[in-house]
């Protein structure tokens, strides 16, 4: 007859409990809770696969089923340091069918107020409970499903804008803060952003003046983003962090007022992270030196006595940020140079006949629909039967004629300032530069 083995707990020996006899193992039914053991860094996995929405306990883990839809596990909502959860796509449908990863009030990867996010099929997540300050980390990284697109960038700062369903933009009209709430997890459409910087245009010529150069524009955009982007973007945008990126947005150069002709002012730059646009040349006035346009982002136009073509993409980049602006006529004719744009150089005044034409800037659809930024100021004129210079397409201002009408680069596009008019007509001033911008754009959902 053989022996019936009862499971025994034995009586206390000091504070020792003994569960069972040698040999035996302990087993407790799925999902049940244990208390008081302690974690040794893994999981015990529910058997079931869970299709509705659950809270999660530390030290379970979690297969989600979202063949009929999507799933929302919401974690702990009063984590101790050590609590541990993992969560695994149970059939390969989490990209269609996402699993959402609720914070339970608590921060994931640093995020202020991000929840997770799976939407790779097969992937899995480990989340160990840290701090209030990073809240819930991953810790596996074994492979790029792991982060799955898991965590998104949040972020505050500028104007903010959804766009194209799953980005969001950020535009920046006057000097802030970019504040990334939420680093991003996961491949490169995740972890970075694309953006546009522009910086201020140079302001126009006083007494038969060249026009300002566009301010700098350099954009980059991020694999994948379905956006058009402008012919001078970079196929790389940058990796941001869970920190604060100050904003500086450059302002337009003043125009030459005159009499003193010391030329227009040369825009400020404008800053985003390692992306620095510099400033528009300020454009050449008539009479005494400097009558040529100066260098920056793009060249500001020459005045009618010099022929100089100033140079654009000042301090140079890769790909340029600006082109050249154009010469006047160093003769009696009262010819003088546009300002450089973005993508074409200032218009030369004896090619004009006048005033030369501001040079193209870029177009880019970043915000969603196709902006033009970054055109240069048009040479003023204002002698009878001279034509005055027309402002890039991009915001550059229109040069003088006859009866004045010179105007400013358009705000927030970096335009160069329109040149003022010949001295035998009142209106002589050049026209301001236009204020910069800068636009980030990234992935959030």
């Amino acid at each position: 007859m053989s022996k019936i083995k009862v499971n025994t707990i034995a009586p206390r020996s000091g504070s020792t409990v003994t569960l069972g006899e040698s040999g035996d193992t302990i087993a407790l039914g799925a999902c049940a809770a244990q208390t008081g053991f302690g974690r040794t860094g893994t999981v015990d996995w529910c058997a079931t696969a869970k299709t509705s929405p659950l809270t999660a306990v530390s030290g379970k883990g979690y297969f989600i089923n979202t063949c009929g839809g999507a799933v929302t596990v919401t974690l702990p909502s009063s984590p101790t340091a050590g609590d541990i959860v993992s969560i695994k796509d149970y059939k390969g449908t989490a990209g269609t069918n996402n699993i959402t990863i609720g914070r339970g009030g608590s921060k994931i990867a640093g995020g202020c107020t991000a929840c997770g996010l799976i939407n790779t099929n097969n992937a899995f997540v480990t989340l160990v409970y840290v701090d209030g300050t990073q809240g819930w980390l991953p810790t596996d990284d074994s492979n790029s499903e792991i982060s799955g697109s898991l965590i998104y960038i949040t972020a505050t700062g500028g104007t903010i804008a959804t766009v194209c369903t799953n980005y969001k933009t950020h535009t920046f009209t006057s000097t802030g803060t970019f504040t990334v709430c939420t680093a991003g997890v996961g491949p490169i459409e995740a972890t970075d952003v694309s953006y546009t910087v522009v910086g201020g245009g140079g302001g126009g010529g006083w007494c038969t003046g060249g026009g300002g150069g566009a301010g700098g524009f350099r954009e980059a955009k991020v694999s994948g983003d379905p956006y058009t982007a402008s012919p001078l973007a970079s196929a790389s945008g940058i990796t941001v962090s869970a920190t604060s990126y100050p904003i500086t947005i450059g302002a337009g150069g003043a125009g030459d007022g005159g009499p003193g002709a010391c030329g227009g002012a040369t825009g400020s730059a404008s800053v985003f992270s390692s992306v620095t646009s510099a400033g528009g040349g300020g454009a050449g006035s008539r009479g005494p030196a400097p009558n040529a346009g100066k260098t920056g982002g793009s060249g500001g136009g020459s005045a009618n006595s010099s022929a100089v073509n100033a140079a654009g993409n000042t301090p140079p980049t890769s790909p340029p940020q600006g082109q050249p602006g154009g010469g006047g006529d160093p003769g009696p004719a009262n010819y003088t140079g546009g300002g450089g744009g973005a993508t074409a150089a200032g218009e030369n005044g004896p090619s004009a006949s006048g005033g030369g034409d501001g040079g193209a800037g870029a177009t880019t659809s970043i915000t969603g629909s196709p902006v033009a930024r970054g055109g240069g100021g048009g040479g003023g004129n204002g002698y009878p039967s001279l034509p005055a210079g027309a402002g890039g397409a991009g915001g550059g201002g229109t040069g003088a004629g006859p009866s004045g009408g010179q105007s400013a680069g358009t705000a927030n596009t970096g335009g160069g300032g329109g040149g003022g008019s010949h001295p035998s007509y009142p209106t002589v001033p050049g026209a301001a530069g236009g204020s910069g911008t800068v636009i980030i754009r990234y992935k959030f959902q």
